[in-house]
């Protein structure tokens, strides 16, 4: 178990081995720092896959939102507890390290860093198909290709310009949504002038079959659903390590995220499923939110849904990318990944962790127009469930982390989980419920037994790889004090 240094504005200083530069620098301004808390949770799953669960669960699925978004809540509450008392760009992987074990820290570090290299690609495909529609003068692997590009050089100039392209494409998500939201919710209560739609009203909620009308258990269906969308919301306790203020961002990001949540995901649902029918055929064809603004008669509604989707997907490029580059670094310095890694320029970007990433990125990008129902359909079903197993592991990091903060430093708990240690275990076992309850899904090659089972298998793999690293690592150390102590006794 290794202990890890209080962060305070650099992660590391210019004193620190093999560090040219000045280590991470506090780059993020406040107004940064909101953003990506507030962007974190809004991806491009919302407006894209909530299609699909509504068609699942009804408007039942306002209850699926509502239960992983408590769980999200909670997991966030452990995260914020322990990344106030100490803020570091490893976040949950640097507290499983100490908590847990060098192992802990060492395998879900790489498992969230391969998670999110497949973001990448899975992101630049996605922005490239709605800029292709735009511009087809150009081919989708162009749009992919520049895409990344643009992006990867955001990064490598400095944290700040990280931050102010993601101040802006946050901005443009929480400006639409709300504006959907008030919007919509005038015209469900009939107040909206110059629009008249009859579809639109809270009748909605229980019409056309009742609040579930495929019964309770599709609001487990739809909970496997829209669990991935939430994928993200840590982001902000990563990003925090390089701001000027590391414990007030994180203290003030984890208490912010239940309105988050309440507005973002669960308002602007219950808005979409009010003014349109659940069972409305244009929910699957044109998307839920295409779908309700064109109920409300807005012109070129599909257009400017695909304008705030491909928003979010830059947005969630840029962060992937950022995220995927700060794990690596960590890992970097704990020497858990190549020493290359932990080195930052001049201005604080670690460049070989960043272009490390992006090369990664490049090539699932490759494999995705290449071998898209083979390779990348693994690489994508092989990560899926990686999200929950971050979750799971803050779970038990958080259980270990409370003790040693109390025994260490019991000050430094301005963010403390409610009801420790009962609503932990509690947050943990409904982990485990979803991820067993994954298994019972079969249908198709992205089924959810397929995700759970190849993402264990390469949870596994990696696991194995930190144990044999860390007996080499031991039995490295055993033998240098054997030979200290030789030549001791022959001195």
């Amino acid at each position: 178990m290794t202990s890890q240094p209080t962060l305070t504005k650099a992660e590391n200083g210019p004193g620190d081995p093999g560090e040219p530069g000045s280590g991470l620098h506090a780059g993020l301004k406040n107004r940064h720092l909101s953003m990506i808390a507030i962007g974190g949770v809004i991806g491009a799953g919302l407006f894209v896959g909530s299609s699909s669960g509504i068609a699942t669960a009804g408007p039942g699925i306002l209850l699926s939102y509502a239960l992983v978004g408590t769980l999200v809540v909670l997991v966030m509450r452990m995260l914020g507890e322990m990344s106030a008392a100490n803020p570091t760009s490893g976040s949950f992987s640097a507290h499983a390290d100490r908590a847990l074990g060098r192992w802990a820290g060492f395998s879900i570090g790489w498992l969230y860093w391969f998670f999110w290299v497949v973001v990448l690609a899975v992101e630049a495909t996605a922005g490239a198909k709605i800029l292709e529609s735009w511009m087809p003068g150009v081919p989708q692997w162009g749009w992919a290709l520049i895409v990344m590009v643009v992006l990867t050089a955001t990064n490598l100039v400095s944290v700040g310009s990280y931050g102010e392209f993601e101040f802006w494409f946050a901005g443009i998500k929480v400006v639409a949504i709300g504006a959907f939201i008030v919007v919509g919710g005038l015209a469900v209560f009939g107040v909206l002038p110059g629009v008249d739609s009859d579809k639109a009203g809270i009748g909605n909620l229980t019409e056309h079959g009742g609040f579930l009308p495929h019964g309770p258990g599709a609001i487990l269906t739809g909970v496997l659903l829209v669990v991935f969308s939430f994928m993200g919301s840590e982001i902000a306790t990563l990003a925090a390590g390089e701001s000027e203020n590391p414990q007030r961002a994180v203290t003030k990001s984890t208490n912010s995220i239940i309105w988050r949540i309440g507005v973002f995901y669960l308002g602007s649902i219950l808005v979409v499923v009010s003014l349109v029918p659940w069972n409305d055929p244009t929910i699957k064809e044109k998307g839920s939110y295409v779908a309700a603004l064109d109920s409300l008669g807005i012109a070129h509604a599909g257009q400017i849904m695909n304008f705030i989707v491909l928003t979010s997907v830059l947005s969630c490029l840029n962060s992937g990318l950022y995220t995927a580059s700060r794990m690596a670094f960590s890992l970097g310095r704990r020497g858990d990944a190549p020493k290359a890694f932990a080195r930052t320029t001049s201005r604080g970007v670690p460049m070989a962790a960043i272009i490390a990433s992006v090369a990664f990125g490049f090539v699932a990008v490759f494999f995705n127009y290449r071998f898209p129902d083979s390779v990348f359909l693994f690489l994508v079903n092989s990560s899926g469930a990686v999200a929950l197993f971050v979750w799971l592991v803050i779970c038990f990091s958080q259980l270990r982390m409370r003790k040693i903060i109390q025994a260490e430093a019991p000050e430094k708990l301005v963010v403390r989980m409610w009801l420790y240690p009962y609503l932990t275990w509690a947050t943990a076992g409904l982990i485990v419920f979803v991820l067993a309850y994954m298994l019972t899904d079969t249908e198709g090659e992205s089924s959810g037994r397929t995700t759970v089972l190849l993402s264990l298998a390469v949870a596994a793999v990696v696991i194995v790889i930190a144990l044999v690293k860390e007996k080499v690592r031991g039995g490295g150390r055993a033998a240098a004090v054997e030979h200290q102590a030789d030549r001791v006794s022959a001195g």
